[in-house]
Formats: C-alpha cells, structure tokens, sequence
C-alpha cells in the first residue's frame, strides 16, 4: 500500500461517510477522492512526471489536504511547507526541492506572489487565477474525476519536510510511504482511532506529527478529518463541541490557552477521549490545572522529531499524576529507544546520554545531504541530539538538548538562522539568540546584540529588518544590548552563560 492508495481504499469501503469538514464544506470520502483524482489529472496535464517535487504552500485547508494525496497519486514527492513562511524562505525551498509545482492559497498568496515572477514551474492559488498563477478551482473544473491509479511501492519516495538546522538553512527529510505508513499504524493503534473517529486540525499540517500522526493515520482507519485554517481557543471549544470530535494534537500552549477560556466550563467536548500533546513537556500544575478545566484525564503527551517520522516515546495519561515533565518509559509501536553514551552503549539509570531512536518510520535520508545523513544515522539508529536520563523506574527525563533549538509553542525555531540574518545588519557586531522560558509558550526567543554604535530603540530596528527575511514566528520577541558575547578561548560562543545570566535575572525579579 501506499499513501494514495489508502484514501482510494477508504472511498471505496465508506464513500458516503464523512471524510473532510471544514468551516464552509463537507467532503465524503467519496467526494475527497474524487477530488484527488481531479487535481492528479490536473498535475499529469501540467507536466508532472512520476518523482517530481510539489510545494504545498497553504493553511489547513480542504485544499491543502486535496493536494497532498493529488500529489501522491500523480506520483510526485510532495513538498509541505509552513504557511506563515514568507517568499525568501519558500523560495529557498522551491530551489532547494527541485520543485516543479507551487501551490498556495488566497490567505497566503501575498506572502509569496513574487515567485512567479523569478522562477520557472507551475505556479497555483485557490480563488481566481492572477498574472502567472493559475486557478485551483479552474484547474479542479477541467478535470474527470476517473480514478488515478498510483502503483508507488512502499519504498519509494513520498515526501520531503523541511525543518531548519543550525547550519541556518533548512534540511530537507525525505520519507517514503512505508515510513509514513508506519507512523500512522503506530498512531492509529496507540491512540484508539478508529472508523467512527472525528480528529480535529488545528496546528499546520506542514509539520510532520499533524501532518503523518493524524491526518494520515486517520484516514488509515477512515476518521473523519475536522479542519480548522489557524489555532483559536474559541475555534477549539467551538469545533470540538459542534462536531464531537475525539482526538486533537497541540503544543502546550494550545491546551492551557483552551483551559483558560472563560466558556470552557460550559462546553460539551465530552466526546473528546484522546488529548495529546507533543513538542515541550507539561508540569504537574499544569497538567492538573488542564484536566480539572477540560474536565478529562486522558491526557497523552508524545516524545519525536521530524527525522523520526515522528515516532518516539508516550505518556499514557494514568502515567501523568507521578512522571508529569516526562516522556514516558518506552518506545511507542514500530519504534525502539535507547538512551546513549558516545560510544553507543547505553547509559544506567541516573547517567545522561543522548536519546537514539530506530524503526521504520525514521526518514530515508536527508535530501542531497549524505554526510549529514552518515552524521545523524549510525548502525540504523537515528541520533536526536536531546540528551535525557532514566529514573530508577525507567521513566526518560529530557535534561537538555545538544543543539541550540528553540520550542516555541511546540513550533522548532532555529538561532542560527536569525543570527546569520542579524549580522548582516550594518549596525550590529555581533548576535546570539537563545531560548528564554515562558510560562505559556514554553521559551520565547530572545536575541543579545552587540553593537558598538549604540542603537537607538533596539528591538524595533531588529524586528524591521527581520520582517524583511523571516516568518513572524522566528523573531525575537525580547532584545537585550550587551557590550560582549561571552566565548571561550578559541572564539567558540557560550550559549549556556547567557541561558543561565538571564534565568538568574528573572529569578532575582519574580
């Protein structure tokens, strides 16, 4: 099986049952394929060759979720990207990808319009067609709806995320279908899904846990698939309780967003059996004050990473009233876990060691990278870069992470990235960005400039010239002029002095 061919399978067995739903639409199953079938004729008519790379470049969308499984079935690799990604970034991509396809939506097409202009392939938008974009509906219109039939193994190649690195660029993950199938099989049995399941979207479907974990392993059981274009509290209580959902995936700071709503103690979301959160851990008060205001204890916290499908660990909710901040004590299904000294051995309980995770929903490789690949794939065992600790009980504690990456949200955010941006400020002679803890959000972002001409209102000078270069969610929402970056003797920056200073100066404050 692959990807294409489980929606194809789903139509035929329950073509009359609720497949999409959005706020404006409903979808059957046998509606959604058809779709597919119509946007993957349209794809072959434009010139796509089996392997050829789509940029899906859109919000949780009907669209969106369309064009995924049109890609596959045209037999292209398709490319997700995050919405809020402005043109420099997707452009970046685009090039990277060997794309020959883009698509995006009317919501993100001003982010993006200049594209068209600078670069060959096909470019699509929903709504009406503009310049060198051409229509999705229209496109859509053309097409019979006469089943495509994609023959892909399970080897093949099916799809590429990106996620930044601390190089500063970003790494492209190529996945076939067997490991996205893997991944959804292991969500699909972890989390109970089943036929008469009602999963609701709301973080981006660009990003591998939403997008394989879900989505995928939803329709892998035929779920019906509740779609939301961003995150609101008020959007939350009001689709969980309209539509009876049963299953939602958020950061932290969705859920304790949601519990303080004021009209969560009126709403229904009694239906509602599978809480999970992933991307930054929860403490025991929050947790507590989570499960007391959604009125649940199935609270499910998972432990992955792009790389790993993302397969990982889970915190089954009866687990939480002693090991809340923990990611559980093992591996989920088709994955295995180790934590690792250097030489590869594992560690005992109470020694540190890097967290290396193995199964079939660890990528493929990186895409026209084989070093990096070698670098982070050894013996078949993905290194994460988080370093973590065994209790006495064998629960795993992450201490801390080998690379800089910032969580924020339960969105990665990578300093290297903004600091290769700021130093091409003419006024700044140096930067580090690091993250800060935030009670809400996990860590907020916090850049330390050093600048010898003294700049006169910092943080606003920052943030104009960083709208010109990245998406909204990677600025630095706190700023501070320091004289000196701490090094060490051979130049080599000393991240943790500054993590640690500031901690000590909001604790010297609070």
């Amino acid at each position: 099986m692959n990807v294409s061919e489980m929606l194809a399978y789903q139509a035929r067995k329950y073509p009359d049952k609720d497949g999409l739903i959005s706020p404006d639409r409903r979808l059957s199953y046998k509606e959604w394929n058809e779709q597919v079938n119509q946007m993957a004729r349209a794809f072959m008519r434009l010139g796509v060759e089996r392997g050829d790379k789509i940029v899906i470049h859109m919000p949780n969308t009907i669209e969106f979720i369309v064009s995924y499984f049109a890609a596959h079935r045209a037999g292209a690799v398709v490319v997700p990207i995050h919405a809020r990604l402005i043109e420099k970034e997707v452009s970046y991509i685009y090039d990277h990808s060997d794309a020959v396809v883009l698509l995006t939506h009317e919501q993100t097409w001003p982010q993006v319009q200049g594209l068209a202009e600078d670069n060959t392939g096909t470019f699509i938008k929903t709504g009406a067609s503009q310049g060198n974009w051409l229509s999705y509906s229209a496109l859509l219109a053309q097409e019979e709806a006469l089943e495509v039939v994609n023959d892909a193994s399970e080897e093949e190649e099916a799809s590429i995320l990106y996620t930044s690195g601390t190089t500063g660029t970003p790494k492209g993950v190529v996945f076939t279908h067997k490991n996205i199938l893997s991944v959804s099989i292991m969500m699909a049995i972890e989390m109970e899904m089943k036929v008469s399941s009602r999963i609701l979207h709301m973080m981006p479907l660009s990003h591998s846990a939403p997008l394989h974990l879900f989505l995928t392993a939803g329709t892998y059981v035929g779920a019906a698939h509740v779609t939301a274009s961003s995150f609101t509290p008020d959007l939350l209580l009001e689709l969980a309780s309209r539509e009876k959902t049963t299953h939602f995936f958020g950061a932290p700071v969705a859920y304790l967003m949601a519990a303080r709503h004021p009209d969560v103690a009126d709403t229904d979301m009694s239906w509602m059996k599978h809480w999970v959160y992933g991307g930054a851990p929860l403490s025991r008060t929050e947790v507590d004050f989570i499960q007391e205001q959604l009125d649940t204890e199935s609270l499910y916290c998972v432990y992955g990473l792009t790389e790993a499908g993302p397969n990982g660990t889970l915190l089954l909710p009866s687990e939480h009233e002693r090991k809340a901040g923990s990611i559980g004590q093992r591996a989920a299904l088709n994955c295995e876990m180790k934590i690792a000294r250097d030489d590869g051995q594992e560690t005992g309980a109470g020694e540190v060691g890097e967290i290396c995770l193995r199964g079939d929903g660890v990528m493929k490789a990186y895409y026209k990278d084989p070093d990096l690949t070698r670098e982070v794939m050894q013996d078949g065992w993905l290194k994460t870069g988080d370093l973590a600790v065994r209790d006495e009980e064998g629960y795993v504690w992450v201490v801390d992470r080998m690379k800089d990456m910032i969580i924020s949200g339960g969105v990665n955010i990578y300093p290297r990235e903004i600091e290769t941006i700021l130093l091409q400020h003419p006024l700044i002679e140096d930067a580090a960005v690091t993250g800060v803890p935030h009670p809400d959000w996990g860590e907020t972002v916090k850049a330390f400039i050093v600048s010898h001409s003294r700049i006169d209102q910092l943080e606003e000078e920052c943030r104009s010239f960083l709208e010109n270069h990245l998406a909204g969610y990677k600025i630095p929402r706190l700023y501070e002029e320091v004289q000196e970056l701490p090094r060490n003797a051979t130049g080599k920056l000393l991240k943790h002095r500054l993590r640690e200073e500031n901690q000590q100066v909001q604790g010297e404050r609070s």
